[in-house]
Order: C-alpha cells, then structure tokens, then sequence
C-alpha cells in the first residue's frame, strides 16, 4: 500500500526565479516602493552614515586633523568617564528621572483613553480629546518659559499659596516639575494610540458582556484591557528602550547650577563636555555607553515582555 505522505512530498512546485519575483512584486507595488525611497533615505544619510563617525570614542578627536587623522586612545575616555566623580550622579539622575517619567507618564495616556472611551456624549469628548492634544503642539520653550512664569517667587502660584518659593532653584522641586509638566504636554498626544486599539476591539464582545450582565468596570477589566494588551507592551518596550536618553532640551530649559546633583543627567554633561568644552572624543564615548545601554534595555524588555503578555517587537 502507497504512503499518502510519499504521494504527497513528490510533487514540487517550479521555484520562480528571484529576480522574476522582484520585477513581479515591483510592478504591483511601484508606488509603494517610490513612497518608501525618502524614508529609506532619510534613514541612510542621518542614522548610519554618521555611525562612522562613533570611532572618535576611541581617539583624541581633532578638527584640525579630521577623524580619520586624529590618533587612536582605545578605551582611555570610557575609563576616565567610569572613574569621573560625575559617574554616579548621572547615572543615578538619568535613571531616576527616567524611572519616575516611565512609572507617572506611562500610565496617564493610558487612562486618558479608557476614560475618554467611556463617555457618551461626542461633542463633549471631541472638546476633551481637543484640549488635551494642543499641549503638544506648545514649543518646549514655550511651556518652561510659562512655568517659570506662573512658579516665579512672585507668580500666579505662590500668590495663590500664599508662599514664596523659588521652585526653579529648589533641587526638590525639579523632578516633580518635570515629570507634570511632561505629562500635562503629552498625555493627549499619547492617548491617541490607545483610543485607535480600542476602537478596533470587536463591538460584539461589549454587546454580549451587556446580555451577561456586566458593567462598565467588568467590560473594562476583561474587553478593554486584554483588548490593548499588546498595544500597550509594545509602547512599553519602546518607552523603556528610551530610559537612559531623556530629553536634553528641556532640562536645558529648567535647570541651572544650583539644582546640578537632581537635574544633571547624561545628556546635558555630554552637552556641556561635547559643545562648551569641545572634547567632543570624551562626550562620545559617554554617549556611546548611553546608546548600548539603551540596546540592551531594549532587548531585555522585549523578553520580558514575551514572556509575560506573549507579545514583543519581534
């Protein structure tokens, strides 16, 4: 008696050629690819052409002599930066600032759009979904120039308390400031994702909750949630693959010598050291850490992720 399996593993289908196969899937797909020539380009020039450029890290990086011209270190800026007196303090800055941004702001979006979500009323949630994303078109500038304003000694805030507390120049006051002020900015913007996720949840798993008999807290708990499950892992790993780069422009904005030991972080010393110092060698190999750092947040996130919700970026 034949083996089916047998049988079945004769027949192989002729393989197309690789190039007949490109020429196919560019005919269908031409303006696509056309589409997709400035980003691969953009990418190209700004992100790993200047990769070349990392190899200063372990030079003594000269204008004058070029990079390729400037004498080889090794590892003499990574080993000054481990044993610098600044080591500890930014990476316990950077990585508190980061953590606090993450455990705060993370959420806020998040909660935004369950609770626009749940409102019935359009006109009132398209008002709501309104206000909150302006915020994010506002210049950085923009909102640490009103802050110092209305938290001014003699500003709107401290004549309403009563008080007349220098909030710029308290090293207290720094993370708090910040991590509000990033959160009135962007959890509008942010809410954004999580309100498309929902709106793609099937309508007939709410309608068949309501026959059973559950609430607006049940449907929450078992639809809502697992419903952007995935949507908010993988926003996560994104956001911890991002916790060792905080933004340098706004700290830039807030902070001034005074409050140096809550609100120096890398990017600012590797400002100062790169662009007012010009040892451009030293501040890359800080950055260069910071980068592989980053990668290997990134990475670990993502495991940790598949292992828990069984979702990651790849």
């Amino acid at each position: 008696m034949r083996n089916p399996k047998n049988n079945k593993s004769r027949y192989q289908p002729p393989s197309v050629p690789f190039r007949v196969r490109v020429q196919k899937d560019w005919k269908h797909n031409k303006q696509v690819y056309l589409m997709l020539i400035p980003v691969v380009a953009y990418f190209i020039i700004f992100h790993y052409i200047p990769m070349a450029g990392v190899q200063i890290a372990f030079k003594n990086f000269s204008i004058s002599k070029g990079i390729w011209g400037s004498p080889w270190v090794g590892l003499k800026h990574f080993r000054s930066y481990f044993n610098s007196y600044y080591f500890g303090r930014l990476i316990k800055n950077t990585t508190l600032l980061s953590a606090l941004n993450i455990l705060f702001g993370f959420p806020a979006p998040i909660i935004l759009a369950l609770m626009i979500n749940e409102v019935r009323n359009n006109k009132f949630k398209r008002t709501v979904q309104t206000v909150t994303y302006l915020p994010h078109f506002i210049s950085i500038v923009i909102v640490c120039a009103l802050m110092r304003t209305f938290l001014s000694p003699r500003g709107l805030i401290n004549q309403l308390m009563g008080t007349g507390i220098d909030f710029f120049n308290k090293e207290e006051w720094f993370r708090p400031l910040y991590i509000l002020s990033g959160i009135w900015q962007e959890i509008g913007w942010g809410s954004i994702v999580y309100l498309s996720a929902i709106t793609s949840i099937d309508e007939s798993l709410y309608e068949a909750a309501e026959v059973d008999g559950a609430g607006r807290f049940t449907k929450l708990r078992y639809i809502t949630l697992p419903g952007i499950a995935t949507t908010i892992s993988v926003m996560f790993i994104l956001r911890v693959g991002r916790m060792m780069t905080v933004g340098a422009d706004k700290v830039l904005l807030m902070y001034n010598e005074s409050i140096y030991s809550t609100a120096d972080i890398i990017s600012t010393f590797v400002y100062r050291k790169g662009l007012l110092e010009m040892n451009y060698s030293y501040s890359a190999a800080v950055d260069l850490v910071n980068s592989v750092v980053n990668c290997v947040l990134l990475l670990g996130a993502n495991k940790l992720s598949k292992k828990i919700s069984g979702s990651g970026l790849w």
